[in-house]
């Protein structure tokens, strides 16, 4: 006999769409779906508090492999990681921020396609290594730079790290989507090997490295055009200025 199936315990769905929409915390919201969905599923308080006590037992050493490289970055910033590496990228007076950050999409992508992954990221290389080297290569050339151009050097230093990974584990013959896919094209009776995909995804990576290339290219000359010729000394003091009046104002 056909059953009838609830829906309701998709309102969790909605409960998160919702939560980050409001941009609440997101592990409160998190935990708030959890609840949603269990109490929507029929589930009594006693279960869902020991469901919620099994899932932290069976993962409760995943925190500390999170929690411990951001403590160790979090030393070495303290101890000056980032005015380090500034300093030292600007004593390569033939550096760029684009000629640095193409630098390091070539090997963000040649160490993910070996399957090193890990070797990049944000947290603990963009935040604390790219971003200030590609903010100190830039400001060895133009001298103080605004907060505009500031914040537009770590999106593309996030960017760069991001494009790298993406494409560069797509040839890791290993790399978990590659395996589903072959997986999904033999359930359809298409039989293909997992190193065929992962060689045809060589063209790919090598036209995202050379688009993204030129995009570096172009964060250069619109560089030179916004802060070349003193503009960036001019465009600092003017924001100095604006926030000397809102302290004022206040």
């Amino acid at each position: 006999m056909p059953t009838d199936v609830s829906l309701w315990p998709l309102i969790g769905v909605g409960v998160i769409i919702a939560g980050f929409v409001l941009r609440f915390n997101p592990m409160l919201v998190v935990i708030a779906t959890a609840i949603a969905t269990a109490l929507a599923a029929g589930f009594g308080f006693d279960r869902i508090l020991a469901t919620i006590g099994t899932g932290f037992i069976k993962t409760r050493n995943l925190p500390l492999i999170i929690l411990l490289p951001l403590a160790v970055i979090g030393l070495l910033e303290r101890h000056g990681l980032r005015q380090h590496a500034q300093n030292w990228i600007s004593s390569i007076k033939s550096a760029t921020a684009g000629r640095l950050l193409v630098v390091y999409l070539a090997a963000r992508e040649l160490t993910a396609a070996v399957g090193l992954t890990s070797l990049g990221g944000h947290p603990q290389m963009v935040r604390p290594l790219l971003a200030p080297m590609a903010e100190g290569a830039a400001q060895t050339r133009y001298g103080t730079l605004p907060q505009r151009i500031r914040h537009k050097l770590r999106a593309y230093s996030a960017a760069t790290d991001n494009v790298g990974l993406f494409f560069g584990e797509d040839i890791f013959v290993a790399f978990g989507a590659i395996v589903l896919m072959v997986t999904f094209l033999r359930e359809a009776g298409i039989e293909v090997e997992p190193i065929h995909v992962a060689l045809w995804g060589i063209p790919t990576a090598i036209c995202a490295f050379l688009i993204h290339g030129w995009r570096m290219y172009r964060l250069d000359k619109m560089l030179d055009k916004e802060l070349g010729g003193g503009r960036a000394a001019e465009e600092v003091a003017a924001e100095q200025a604006a926030a000397a009046k809102s302290v004022e104002a206040r």
